[in-house]
């Protein structure tokens, strides 16, 4: 089956949102065993989205769209596909009243203009929304089928699944395949590097498709078996898994969809370790990602950004001398700082970063992008020295990885 991808918004044209939907939507469909035939945006425009559709419309058996669903002016995707294939609009009680009881749920003040999402071209099948008020809708035209989703990324990708999937599998049956699916994360290896390593392999021989996924620190390796048992899928899998992590070991920190902080989070919940965290230059981002999984509470005491000398000092009893001579940013600073919040905490652990993210403040002996992470546990104090050369943003980033790794590690050492 061919399907294609048209996503609908101004914001889109202008660049001021990623197009993050097509790309999600095409790794669904390609699991699927479906061809992307192509994928397009275009703006809030009622000639404009009918042109688009037209010219889709040959290509594919199916056209899934995104965006434009909201009770705003600009919100045109409904009534542009209405009048595109010649139908009338009308208002479905049953998602108006869904809509109003979320606003009374939420306390929201109700304005008239919401009514809009609860409208929809005639003859249309309604993909429930149940992350928001906007519900998608399904349409049969000629054989060929429409479907429009919200352009939130998290509401399309819970709609697509389990709204759209199962309507085409239903309306284009095709021999059933079993699909076997691994996730590798890597970090500290770009991608270019990844993918040389993993040159010699022969994917296609070994029947599975591999596909390469920047996700900012990270680089993921996926692998997708099709094939006609459940058991031939895995054991192919496996084969070209084990293939992967031959070359790649070191830098493989993950198999699966979990978060590097939910690894974590989950390794100190089985423990029943708690810890405390003290921050200089990632200024509270290993704390929010730790705090990003439900549940951190059970681990996670307190944490302090620590961003001057003067709070290093006063906060985590850093001696002034220490500072003086090595720098706040110096693996005695690094250690003195997890030692100390962990005392001050009472907790397990204690957990710092000092470094330098950028763009100034760097020198020859610390060039920018230097940091020093530790990790304390009352009987011993670990230090990690990184210097990583990326832009400020990106090298807080990659400091509170390498923080939240260390911690993984030392968890898996600890058995």
């Amino acid at each position: 089956m061919k399907i294609a991808i048209l996503t609908i918004g101004n914001e889109l044209m202008s660049g001021r949102i990623a197009d993050t939907n097509s790309s999600f939507i095409a790794r669904e469909a390609n699991l699927q065993g479906w061809r992307v035939e192509a994928m397009m945006a275009v703006e809030d425009d009622f000639a404009a989205i009918k042109s688009r559709l037209d010219y889709l419309l040959p290509l594919a058996d199916a056209i899934i769209c995104t965006g434009g669903l909201g009770p705003t002016a600009d919100d045109i995707t409904t009534e542009a596909v209405a009048q595109a294939f010649g139908l009338p609009l009308y208002k479905d009680e049953s998602v108006l009243n869904h809509i109003k009881d979320i606003f009374a749920k939420r306390n929201l003040v109700w304005v008239e203009n919401n009514t809009k999402q609860a409208i929809f071209p005639q003859g249309a099948h309604i993909i429930a929304n149940p992350l928001g008020t906007a519900a998608g809708f399904a349409l049969n035209v000629s054989g060929k089928w429409i479907f429009v989703v919200p352009g939130v990324p998290r509401e399309t990708q819970r709609m697509f699944p389990e709204g759209v999937i199962p309507i085409l599998r239903r309306e284009f049956p095709q021999n059933e395949l079993y699909v076997a699916r691994q996730t590798i994360k890597t970090f500290g290896i770009s991608e270019a590097l990844v993918d040389k390593n993993l040159e010699d392999i022969d994917f296609a021989a070994l029947g599975v498709s591999v596909g390469f996924y920047p996700v900012f620190p990270e680089n993921h390796v996926v692998l997708v078996s099709r094939q006609t048992t459940a058991e031939a899928a895995k054991e192919k899998l496996k084969l070209a898994c084990d293939e992967v992590v031959v070359r790649l070991n070191k830098y493989i920190f993950s198999y699966g969809e979990e978060t590097l902080e939910e690894i974590v989070a989950g390794m100190l919940k089985e423990k029943k370790l708690t810890i405390a965290v003290a921050e200089s230059c990632t200024g509270g981002l290993i704390t929010n990602r730790l705090t990003d999984v439900p549940g951190s509470s059970e681990y996670l005491e307190r944490a302090a950004v620590t961003y001057s000398n003067a709070a290093k000092i006063s906060l985590l009893n850093v001696p002034s001398e220490i500072i003086e001579k090595h720098g706040a940013v110096s693996e005695e600073t690094a250690r003195l700082m997890a030692e100390g919040v962990r005392k001050m905490a009472g907790t397990d652990l204690g957990l710092s970063s000092t470094g330098i993210a950028g763009p100034s403040g760097g020198s020859e002996a610390k060039p920018t992008g230097t940091v020093y992470l530790a990790l304390s546990d009352g009987g011993q104090t670990i230090c990690r020295h990184y210097v990583y050369r990326w832009d400020r943003k990106r090298n807080k980033m990659f400091f509170s990885q390498a923080a939240l790794l260390m911690l993984k590690n030392y968890l898996e050492e600890k058995g």
